[in-house]
């Protein structure tokens, strides 16, 4: 696929660098020529020193036969520009722009071909706002994805002592709770994957990704780790669009603090949080984090737009009390160093992100994507087409499908019905099929399976 990324800032190197292990065609744009250096000399890829949304620039990178346009510039205003020059000039067949402004979003009918060319939309901060609440949900998870609209989950879950399931085989599970099906896809012990089946012993401090329909993620759950009580008082550094935004969806259900350094943004956020407390001040300050009671806060979450304070922050917090702790990291080298000391969830943006534009570059009709694993593993929504003649996945069951080595099927929708994959399961035309890789590269091989032949008509 062709693929022209507009940006080279922290958004736009993550996609590059997925996207250019899959065989794309990448061209990226952008200001900054010292950025763009450090890309070249690292990704095989072409880059062009210019403004995003000038023609001729897009010209240069090849737009004329370009499958897709990203548009993730820091400016809104650029990225729209951007996607309608792509459209009215080349008639790009995909154009994604990153949107932050929610005066812009909240008009969905501005996005159309009749007015502002854009298929998609795309939130950095928003997705990592649904990030961090399905966290808060699911107290003791390190990761909870939805697929199916909402109805199938995959959480990750670090088993410990305490946990029924742990020290013994997987297919004891159904004896302890025969009303729950569910499906372990991995484990990953001592940053190692395994493939499950049903003789695996689930050992201490293994990492575990199941899959289960939303209302039985927490029983199983309860299997690996004893629940934990869930969450009312929360701490938020930062005061930044995820800050805010975060503020604004916890503020219903839960009792939010605030703090922000700058006394305007305090005092905006003030006005605008009417059931949070906002305090301006440093996240990282001791004696005002002892005034806030730290030590009886259920989470602490640092989400200002500077790793350091981020990290340091969460750890003082953990010290002092906090019950848990997380911290908005955008450097991919510092969230495993991070995540294996004080602090209990490092939270990497451009991970959170990448799944929503990973599903439009994906070959066959791929709904979600989720990169797990630091974009090591990753798990898609496909959907089945065809029949038993033009389709190497429908009329077919689990164990006869030809997965590449180290690929799952975990569930599948069908309908509105939730099925948990057993061996028997039969893949029906239409069916939503939820997969995991432990290897992402095999993906090419999971595409061309849920590609449609050329007999079906």
């Amino acid at each position: 696929m062709k693929i022209i990324i507009l940006g080279a800032g922290q958004v736009g190197t993550s996609v590059a660098e997925n996207l250019a292990m899959e065989d794309n065609d990448i061209t990226i744009i952008d200001k900054n020529a010292e950025l763009l250096k450090g890309l070249e000399d690292r990704l095989d890829l072409r880059t062009i020193n210019g403004h995003a949304a000038y023609p001729d620039v897009l010209m240069q990178a090849g737009a004329e036969d370009a499958d897709m346009i990203l548009a993730v510039t820091n400016s809104d205003e650029t990225n729209m520009v951007a996607c309608q020059v792509a459209f009215s000039l080349f008639r790009t067949p995909t154009k994604i722009a990153r949107v932050r402004s929610q005066g812009f979003i909240k008009y969905p009918e501005l996005f159309d071909n009749s007015a502002l060319p854009v298929d998609l939309l795309i939130s950095p901060e928003q997705s990592v706002t649904d990030y961090i609440l399905r966290l808060i949900e699911y107290p003791g998870a390190l990761q909870v994805l939805d697929f199916a609209e909402g109805r199938i989950r995959l959480a990750a879950v670090r088993a410990y002592h305490d946990g029924p399931l742990v020290g013994h085989k997987l297919k004891t599970l159904y004896d302890h709770m025969p009303e729950v099906d569910a499906r372990v896809a991995a484990i990953y012990r001592k940053g190692k994957a395994i493939l499950p089946h049903g003789d695996t012993v689930v050992e201490v401090d293994d990492e575990v990704f199941f899959i289960a329909a939303v209302e039985h993620i927490r029983a199983v759950m309860s299997e690996l780790r004893r629940l934990e009580r869930p969450f009312k008082r929360v701490i938020i550094a930062g005061g930044g669009n995820i800050g805010k935004r975060l503020a604004l969806e916890l503020q219903q259900k839960y009792q939010v603090k605030v703090i922000d350094r700058g006394k305007g943004r305090a005092k905006l956020l003030a006005e605008e949080l009417d059931r949070c407390i906002v305090l301006q001040g440093d996240g990282a300050d001791e004696d005002l984090l002892l005034d806030e009671n730290i030590e009886n806060t259920d989470m602490f979450c640092a989400v200002t737009n500077d790793d350091e304070a981020n990290i340091l922050s969460a750890m003082l917090a953990k010290r002092l009390g906090a019950r848990k702790v997380m911290a908005l990291i955008n450097r991919p080298s510092y969230v495993d160093l991070v995540q294996s000391g004080p602090i209990d969830i490092a939270i990497s943006p451009q991970h959170a992100t990448i799944g929503s534009l990973l599903a439009h570059v994906r070959r066959g009709d791929v709904e979600v994507v989720h990169s797990l694993r630091r974009g090591a593993a990753e798990a898609i929504e496909a959907v089945a087409h065809g029949d038993s003649t033009s389709s190497k996945v429908v009329g077919k069951t689990i164990e006869e499908i030809k997965l590449p080595k180290g690929a799952s099927i975990g569930a599948i929708l069908r309908g509105e019905d939730v099925l948990i994959a057993h061996h028997d399961t039969v893949i029906q035309s239409e069916d939503h099929v939820i997969l995991f890789l432990i290897d992402k590269r095999r993906i090419g091989e999971v595409e061309k399976l849920f590609q449609v032949g050329v007999t079906f008509l």
